[in-house]
C-alpha cells in the first residue's frame, strides 16, 4: 500500500503524523512510504531520518497515493490532488470543518477520524485525545509554574521558610490528572474538582486533595466523559468553587464536552475573588474556554489575575505529542490493514464504527 504523510499547513502546528520510527515498521511490512520534504521538521525529525527509514520523497502528484495520513484535515488544494477514492486518517474536527469534510466525500474519500476513537479497553493505543491531552496537561503545570512569579515547592531557607503555592484543577480527565501529577511534582499543594465522582479515587492517588461538593449529583455520561449539568447544578457548582478560589495562586481548567462548546465554569467576578497575581491556564480555550474571560492564543490581565488561553499546547511539544500519535495511528492501522497489506473495514467493529465518517469503498489502485 501507499502511504502518504505531508506538511501540515496550520501556522501553529508543529507536529507531524507519521514519525520515523514507525517509518521503519511500515516499510518492513511491505508498504511504500512517501513523505513531503520537511513534514517533520519542526518537531525535530529531520529528511534524512524519513529516508533512512526507508520512506521516499513525494512530488506534486498525490494521486498515487491509498492512504494519506495527517494530524488535521486535509485543506481543499490537498483535497483537490487526492485520488477518489483514498483513504484519509487525521482528526477531522467535524464541527469546525464541515466544508472540507463535504469536499472530501464528494471526492469519495474515506475518512476516518482518529478523534472519534471511543474509550473502550481495547482502543486504547488509538486513543489519541487522551495521548495528546497528557502532553496539555504535563505543559499547563509547567505554564502555570514559569509564570507565577512563585516558588511551587516549600523552600527552607536562612532567610526563613516559604510556604508552597496552592494549585487548583478543574477537570480531573486525562489532561487534569497529568497536570496534577507534574503540579506534585513540581512540589505545588494540589487540590481539584471534578463533577464526576469517580475523579476522586484517581485525584487523591496522585496525592491531591479533591474538592467535593455533597449537593451535586454524579455527572458522569456512559462514555466516562462528564455530561453537560443543570442550571441548578452549575450555580451550586459556581458558588462552589468560588468559594475555593480565594486562597489559591494557581487555577489550571480542562473541562470540556466533546464535540461541544467549552462550559464556562469561571465568571468574572470568580476572577475578580482570586488573589492578585494569581494565574489561571485554560486549557479548554480552543473550545471557548472554561474561563468567561479567556481569550483564546492569547494572555490578559484581569484586575492583576493573569489568564492564558494556549491554543494546540500539544504542538509546543512536539517530539513527544508526534511520537504519540504516530503511535496512536499505528495502533489503528494494525485494526485495519489486513493480510494483503490493503484496508479492510469491518464497519460493525465498533471502533470502526465510531471513527468512520465516510465510507467509499477499497482505495483506487
Amino acid at each position: 500500500m501507499k502511504i502518504g504523510i505531508l506538511n501540515e499547513t496550520d501556522s501553529v502546528e508543529k507536529r507531524v503524523s507519521i514519525v520515523p520510527e514507525s517509518i521503519k515498521l511500515l516499510a518492513k511490512n511491505g508498504h511504500e512510504i512517501f513523505f513531503q520534504s520537511n513534514c517533520g521538521k519542526y518537531a525535530g525529525f529531520p529528511d534524512e531520518e524519513y529516508t533512512n527509514a526507508g520512506a521516499k520523497r513525494i512530488d506534486d502528484d498525490l494521486k498515487k497515493i491509498e492512504l494519506l495520513i495527517l494530524l488535521n484535515c486535509p485543506q481543499k488544494d490537498i483535497i483537490n490532488d487526492l485520488n477518489k477514492g483514498t483513504v484519509v486518517i487525521a482528526q477531522f474536527n467535524s464541527n469546525k470543518n464541515t466544508e472540507l469534510i463535504d469536499q472530501l466525500k464528494n471526492n469519495k474519500n474515506t475518512l476516518l477520524a482518529m478523534e472519534l476513537v471511543p474509550r473502550i479497553a481495547r482502543a486504547q493505543k488509538m486513543d489519541v485525545l487522551s495521548s495528546q491531552a497528557s502532553i496539555a496537561g504535563y505543559k499547563a503545570a509547567l505554564i502555570a509554574a514559569n509564570n507565577l512569579g512563585k516558588y511551587l515547592p516549600m523552600m527552607m531557607t536562612a532567610a526563613g521558610t516559604i510556604p508552597p503555592s496552592k494549585v487548583l484543577v478543574i477537570g480531573a480527565g486525562v489532561a487534569g490528572l497529568q497536570a496534577i501529577a507534574t503540579s506534585k511534582r513540581l512540589g505545588a499543594n494540589v487540590e481539584a474538582f471534578d463533577v464526576r465522582a469517580a475523579a476522586a479515587e484517581q485525584v487523591e492517588s496522585l496525592g491531591a486533595k479533591f474538592l467535593k461538593q455533597e449537593s451535586l449529583s454524579d455527572a458522569e455520561d456512559k462514555g466516562g466523559y462528564a455530561r453537560e449539568q443543570t442550571k441548578d447544578e452549575k450555580l451550586i457548582q459556581k458558588e462552589f468553587i468560588k468559594s475555593n478560589l480565594t486562597n489559591i495562586d494557581a487555577l489550571i481548567t480542562t473541562a470540556a464536552i466533546p464535540g461541544k462548546k467549552a462550559p464556562i465554569i469561571i465568571t468574572k467576578d470568580m476572577v475578580e475573588n482570586m488573589k492578585p497575581g494569581s494565574v489561571i491556564i485554560d486549557l479548554s480555550a480552543e473550545s471557548g474556554g472554561n474561563v468567561e474571560l479567556t481569550k483564546p492564543g492569547e494572555i490578559i490581565n484581569h484586575n492583576n489575575v493573569s489568564i492564558h488561553g494556549p491554543i494546540n499546547v500539544p504542538s509546543s511539544m512536539a517530539f513527544h505529542a508526534s511520537q504519540l500519535y504516530s503511535r496512536n495511528v499505528m495502533g489503528l492501522l494494525d485494526l485495519i490493514v489486513n493480510e494483503s497489506k490493503e484496508i479492510e473495514l469491518d464497519l460493525e467493529d465498533e471502533i470502526i464504527k465510531s471513527t468512520c465518517i465516510n465510507f467509499s469503498g477499497k482505495a483506487s489502485d
